[in-house]
């Protein structure tokens, strides 16, 4: 159930504008797309970025998803 309700939350905050290709698919295609990624972590600069590279299909959406994650406000 908690991932039932993961999977959900995800979609409705995360999966919007650019991402919306992604908040229609079924879990395990969602799972497939976000985890068989083929990207490399980069240190440099005193920050970790995450290189996707631009001819994966879902290149576009994730970077979508990523930065919709990180708009998210904190809580006081």
């Amino acid at each position: 159930m908690i991932a039932a309700d993961l999977v959900a939350w995800t979609r409705l905050l995360a999966f919007t504008a650019d991402a919306e290709v992604l908040a229609t698919c079924e879990p395990k295609a969602l799972r497939y797309r976000l985890l068989h990624v083929p990207a490399r972590l980069i240190h440099g600069q005193r920050r970790r970025r995450l290189k996707i590279p631009e001819t994966w299909p879902w290149a576009a959406a994730i970077v979508a998803v990523f930065a919709n994650i990180a708009a998210i406000p904190w809580s006081a």
